[in-house]
Order: C-alpha cells, then sequence, then structure tokens
C-alpha cells in the first residue's frame, strides 16, 4: 500500500474535507474531485512564489481557501463539527501546541470525522540526534498557549540538526551512510542571542517521534482528558514517515502503556541492531572467503605433495 492509499485509508471519498498545508502535493486535490477546502499561512499565490526555483510540479498548488494566520480553525472556517475528514501531512510537528492543534481540528469534524497525519520518523530524517518530544513538554506548550516555538526549541533544532554525508535530509532506517552536522555554533549563538527578544514566528520541527513515542502521547493526552481524540489505525514506517488516523470513535491502540515504552526502546535501538546485522553477515561471508581459500590451500598442498612422491619414484 502506497502513502496516499495509507493516508486515504478511513476518508469517505464522497466526503467533506480539510487539507492542511498540502502545498505543491495535496493528498487529496480539488483537481481529482475531493470536496476539499485548503488551509495554509499563504494564499496561492504567496505559495507559487515561494516554491517557484524548487524542483516541484507548481500546477500542483491549489487555490487556498482559508489563509491561517494563528485563530482557532473554528474561527477561521466559521463552522464547527461540518467534517468529515481532516488531512494533515507532515503539519503537527511545526505546531507550537500540540495539544492545541489536535483539539482544534477536533472542533471541525463531526462526531464520526478522522483526523489522518503522515508524521517523520526521527530515526529516519535530520531530526536523528535531538531527543525524542515527551508529554511535558506538551502539556507545558498548551498550558501556556504557545504561539511561537521556545528559544529552546530553535536552538535544538539549529545544533543538533543533522544529514547524510551525501547530503540527504531523509533517509531509509537501513542507510548506513554517516552522518554530518552543518549547524554552526557561532550562528546558533547568534540565534540565540536574537530570538530570545524576538515574538515572530521561526519555523522548525518542535515535535520529535518514533511511531510509538507518538502511539503513547495520544494515548496518555486521551486518558488525562486533555484531548477527545483516540487511534483509529496505525501504520508502521514507510520511507522517512509513519501514519495514523485518529477520531472521536476511535478505540486506542490496544497495547497497555508499558508495551508501547518497551516499543520505544526497540524503535530506538533498530539503528544499532541493523548495524550489528550488517557486521553479522560480513563475518559470516568472510567466514565462507576464509573457508575456500584454506580449501584451495589444503589443495595446493595435496598437488606439492603428489608431485614431490613422483619426483621421488623417478629419481
Amino acid at each position: 500500500m502506497d502513502r496516499k492509499s495509507i493516508i486515504l485509508k478511513h476518508i469517505k471519498p464522497d466526503g467533506r474535507g480539510i487539507e492542511i498545508a498540502p502545498a505543491y502535493s495535496p493528498i487529496a486535490p480539488k483537481s481529482e474531485g475531493f470536496n476539499v477546502q485548503i488551509i495554509d499561512v499563504c494564499n496561492r499565490q504567496q505559495l507559487l512564489e515561494k516554491f517557484k526555483d524548487y524542483p516541484v510540479d507548481l500546477t500542483r498548488i491549489e487555490e487556498v481557501d482559508f489563509v491561517w494566520s494563528g485563530q482557532s480553525y473554528a474561527e477561521l472556517v466559521g463552522q464547527t463539527k461540518c467534517f468529515d475528514f481532516i488531512i494533515a501531512s507532515h503539519v503537527i510537528e511545526h505546531t507550537t501546541d500540540i495539544i492545541g492543534f489536535l483539539n482544534d481540528c477536533d472542533e471541525l469534524l463531526k462526531e464520526d470525522g478522522v483526523l489522518s497525519l503522515a508524521i517523520p520518523d526521527k530515526r529516519t530524517c535530520f531530526d536523528y540526534f535531538r531527543p525524542l518530544s515527551g508529554i511535558d513538554k506538551a502539556i507545558d506548550a498548551f498550558l501556556h498557549k504557545n504561539k511561537i516555538h521556545t528559544v529552546g526549541t530553535l536552538v535544538d533544532f539549529e545544533l543538533n540538526l543533522c544529514q547524510k554525508v551525501s547530503g540527504l535530509m531523509s533517509w531509509f532506517l537501513n542507510d548506513d551512510d554517516d552522518f554530518v552536522l552543518p549547524g554552526r555554533m557561532e550562528v546558533v549563538k547568534a540565534k540565540l542571542n536574537r530570538d530570545r527578544t524576538s515574538s515572530d514566528y521561526e519555523d522548525a520541527h518542535n515535535w520529535v517521534f518514533v511511531p510509538h513515542s507518538f502511539r503513547l502521547l495520544i494515548h496518555d493526552l486521551y486518558e488525562l482528558g486533555l484531548i477527545n481524540l483516540r487511534e483509529v489505525s496505525f501504520h508502521d514506517t514507510l520511507g522517512n514517515e509513519f501514519f495514523v488516523t485518529l477520531s472521536r470513535q476511535g478505540r486506542g491502540s490496544g497495547l497497555s502503556r508499558l508495551e508501547m515504552l518497551k516499543t520505544i526502546e526497540r524503535e530506538q535501538s533498530v539503528k544499532f541492531i541493523g548495524q550489528l546485522e550488517a557486521v553479522r553477515e560480513q563475518l559470516e561471508r568472510t567466514k565462507r572467503e576464509l573457508a575456500a581459500v584454506r580449501e584451495q590451500l589444503e589443495d595446493a598442498q595435496h598437488e606439492l605433495a603428489m608431485k614431490a612422491l613422483y619426483v621421488q619414484s623417478v629419481s
């Protein structure tokens, strides 16, 4: 199943929906007949200008229906409980207040509406060395009603952002290429001093997850009464992202907190385990090669011995 099919799995094809910030890659485009309205921080003309030098198909950028400037989605749209679905691909990690975002989406959805999310896996992108986001940060952001990213988040993002030596900013789980850190301390220090007094929004990945750390966060936020949405379905990492669908009608992950915590530990050791497997395979190949060389040596020794016997017999 490809990413589009996964994201659309629980979405009514004839339903009314919202897609948040699809830019040049909409999942449910109007051009394909979806009854969808688009929320973005830019209008279409601004998006065309923003991405004009990118190697993307600009014709896929569709008309933006609602230009968001920080208000609740219900206030922006002017309606509540009227949409069958909301799609947000690689959006939630940018939000300043993840609880506020989820509740904003919930306010727009019908009782059986779904929120379909595609979320980057930190193991497969430039967030690789950054710490996982936990419920502490989520609750603090919600209580403080954060509208911009904290200075600490911006520093962490800039300082620990990584890429592969090849220049890739995202990769597959089994990619063994080494890392580089492009951030420079003097640049980050200047940013730290500037951002202490700035009230302007600066974009960053605010939330960092492996699949089950996100599932655990959703579970805990629901159990604490901070959100009404629960997990409907989960699809493990495909490429550099995993997928979660949420709804008021969801039944949850079906896993205990302990099971999810243990899985988070395993997920974070996947790379190490993969490296061990690669070393083990290399050792097995080396053993086979040594065995073949040993067999060749034994054959050569046997042949030399036979020749020596022959020489002795004729002399």
